[in-house]
């Protein structure tokens, strides 16, 4: 059982250390940091990584800077229409930041 999971185009660059960060709804804003994660791909739930959360702040679309999006391996732009893509209507967000602590072998 994964504890999150991610969007399989995001799965290269969390194990690359290129997304650090992580925006989501209310419905996961109870993480805090040291917590201990699964990672798994929204698509199927395969466990892919173990990420430990260092941080949970909330934050709004307007908050969003290029130094977010950096950390999200995107353009500001695409970053906010990403999470409009996903979330819709939702005003308010939660920043995670993480590390990835234990890494699945892919198998080729």
């Amino acid at each position: 059982m994964n504890d999150i999971t991610f969007y399989q185009r995001f799965e290269a660059d969390i194990r690359a250390g290129r997304k650090t960060i992580t925006i989501r709804d209310k419905s996961e804003s109870h993480f805090k940091a040291g917590d201990i994660l699964r990672v798994g791909r929204f698509e199927d739930d395969q466990y892919f990584c173990t990420i430990e959360v260092l941080s949970v702040s909330p934050i709004t679309l307007d908050e969003l800077t290029e130094q977010h999006a950096k950390q999200e391996n995107m353009g500001l732009d695409e970053l906010k229409e990403v999470i409009r893509g996903i979330y819709l209507k939702e005003e308010l967000f939660y920043l995670i930041k993480f590390k990835i602590i234990h890494e699945e072998m892919s198998h080729g």
